[in-house]
């Protein structure tokens, strides 16, 4: 059986574009959304409890919600609530999975392949809503940083590249090994994990752990394969930054580091999809997770 992959389209533009035109308009803004601190716990849905993954978490936790609970309208009235006037909603994307069958001329016979579309939905924060958090108990209660999660998480990885002290950070495919300067060098814990998970979700590329097509011979810095690893970085540190509720706290939310990303993005509409879910399974393998199948 073959396998196609096929774009869901709304209004002649695929959900690549929709999803990527609003990370444009964050960045045109002056924000990198994967830079933003999380101010909840990782986002799920309310009623399936079921957590969001690749760039449903960084869309979602980004969004400074004290509740890590979203739901969709109908859901929201379902359970006997409705939304607070004047408030937006947000996309949450997922793959569906199909068949389909095509005649091939050549062979005169019909093929069943399989097609992939990319579809999306739209939930509202619990936040956003009334009459649904005090009838069912719920209280948000704020979330304190833990240094202790950052160092287990590091601590815990399995199969991690080598360790040295250096001048800078970098991670170096060649030898699998990640460089780092000395805490204390740095303004804060919280940028010396970000920093480190940064580099750590370079070295998932390595073709003993989850592996990336060219992290071991990357092209020239600018080039498509480049920025796409530099964004799974970024993402995958973002991730295990939420998850230890500490703030990127190398944030560079300059004029040129923004206008780069939008550059690079309005290229690809595609990357930043792909990234995520590249993203996610590098920190699943950082906190020692096992994707579904593995």
């Amino acid at each position: 059986m073959k396998s196609e992959s096929i774009l869901s389209q709304h209004s002649g533009r695929s959900v690549f574009q929709i999803v990527t035109e609003q990370i444009i308009k964050q960045l045109q803004s002056g924000v990198a959304p994967w830079r933003k601190p999380w101010t909840t716990s990782a986002p799920k849905n309310l009623i399936t409890q079921r957590e969001y993954s690749g760039f449903n978490v960084i869309m979602l936790a980004s969004q400074g919600y004290a509740s890590p609970f979203w739901l969709t309208f109908n859901q929201c009235g379902k359970l006997g609530g409705r939304i607070k006037q004047g408030e937006h909603s947000s996309l949450v994307t997922y793959w569906q999975f199909g068949k389909y069958t095509k005649h091939d001329p050549d062979t005169g016979e019909d093929e069943q392949r399989k097609s992939i579309l990319l579809r999306y939905y739209r939930v509202f924060n619990l936040d956003q809503t009334e009459g649904i958090a005090d009838k069912l108990g719920l209280s948000n209660t704020p979330r304190l940083p833990s240094i202790d999660e950052c160092e287990r998480i590091v601590a815990e990885m399995p199969n991690p590249p080598a360790r040295e002290q250096s001048d800078r950070a970098w991670y170096r495919p060649s030898c699998d090994t990640v460089g780092m300067p000395v805490r204390d060098s740095f303004h804060s814990a919280e940028e010396y994990y970000s920093t480190l998970f940064h580099e750590l979700t370079h070295s998932t590329g390595h073709a003993s752990r989850v592996g990336r097509e060219g992290i071991e011979k990357l092209e020239r810095f600018g080039s498509e394969s480049y920025s796409k690893e530099e964004l799974v970085a970024e993402l995958g540190a973002a991730m295990l930054s939420g998850v230890c509720g500490i703030a990127p706290a190398t944030i560079d939310n300059s004029a040129s580091y923004l206008q780069s990303w939008i550059s690079v993005l309005k290229s690809d509409s595609r990357m930043v999809v792909s990234a995520a879910s590249q993203a996610q399974k590098a920190a699943d393998f950082i906190r020692g997770i096992k994707q579904e199948g593995a």
